[in-house]
């Protein structure tokens, strides 16, 4: 990774009707580095890395992406690109190889039987390569979608929810891809829901309804939040929760498995907020907020653009 930006974007607007899906965003990502985005359905994250890669024209903003103009250059970003949709959008009945063939020719890359046997060996697809893309699981289409994306040799993959669907260890395999290329210096900007994958990644943002609320590191972004969190442990956490979500200095009350984590920006109204229910019952501690804690904070807070 290195100082050099590969997205330097400014304003970043998009308006449907009345409604505005991306307001004025900022955003800069380094080369090399792998940046999540992080945000609700519907809170304008497709829409960002569509204006980004040429498909949708802002209706405000500036900047660049890869070094050209991201309104006036936008069939240049786009053989430089690689996008992933969050759909499988491959041709189900034809092969793995006739697949990334295909993609080849759209690109018009040089050398496109080679760069299709490089594709599928990189990937781990050669024992696959002639199995119809339809009869793939899921972790088998992403490595696909993957492959496909790279063949044009982009230098920075624009991923929409790509691991939506595929099992724990597809996962994790994909993303030891991601970090391997980055490594070779191939920027990301990946969307994901995944908490876990958030903090596998360089730096994040948090968009919602259209607005970018907060950016940095994982660690940054919960400091930024200022919130203050205790964990719970005892029985029936889901009547606990019902009990104090409403109660002054309580913000959340999220049963996270066998523990509910109880949320509030103000300590000292947080602390007198929960006194009343530290009985003999339930072992109370004071915990550092975990991104989900913090996303669902966020969440919390913003505006649904849908009421505009």
């Amino acid at each position: 990774m290195n100082d050099e930006l590969a997205i330097d974007v400014r304003g970043m607007t998009k308006r449907f009707g009345h409604r505005t899906v991306v307001n004025k965003i900022d955003l800069q990502v380094r080369s090399g580095e792998i940046y999540g985005f992080l945000g609700p359905n519907g809170s304008g994250k497709t829409t960002f890395i569509r204006m980004l890669c040429g498909l949708l024209v802002a209706d405000a903003g500036s900047g660049t992406c890869l070094g050209y103009d991201v309104i006036k250059d936008s069939e240049s970003i786009k053989g430089r690109v690689g996008y992933m949709t969050q759909r499988f959008t491959f041709w189900e009945d034809l092969t793995i190889a006739e697949n990334l063939q295909f993609v080849a020719r759209i690109y018009g890359v040089k050398n496109r039987k080679q760069a299709v046997r490089d594709s599928i060996e990189h990937l781990g697809l050669a024992d696959r390569k002639n199995q119809l893309a339809g009869e793939l699981s899921g972790g088998w289409k992403q490595r696909l979608a993957l492959a496909a994306c790279l063949i044009h040799q982009p230098r920075l993959l624009l991923l929409d929810e790509p691991t939506a669907g595929v099992d724990p260890k597809a996962r994790r395999d994909f993303w030891d891809q991601i970090h391997r290329l980055a490594g070779q210096g191939l920027t990301f900007l990946i969307t994901t829901h995944y908490m876990d994958e958030a903090e596998r990644c360089h730096r994040v943002a948090y968009i919602s309804y259209g607005n970018l609320l907060a950016n940095g590191t994982v660690a940054e972004v919960i400091d930024q939040a200022r919130l203050n969190t205790w964990s719970v442990t005892g029985n029936d956490l889901a009547k606990l929760a019902e009990q104090i979500r409403d109660l002054p200095g309580v913000e959340q009350a999220v049963v996270f498995g066998a523990k509910l984590h109880v949320s509030g920006g103000d300590a000292a109204k947080l602390e007198n907020a929960i006194a009343p229910f530290r009985t003999p019952g339930y072992e109370w501690e004071r915990v550092p907020s975990s991104l989900e804690d913090v996303f669902i904070h966020l969440m919390d807070q913003s505006q649904d653009n849908y009421a505009q």
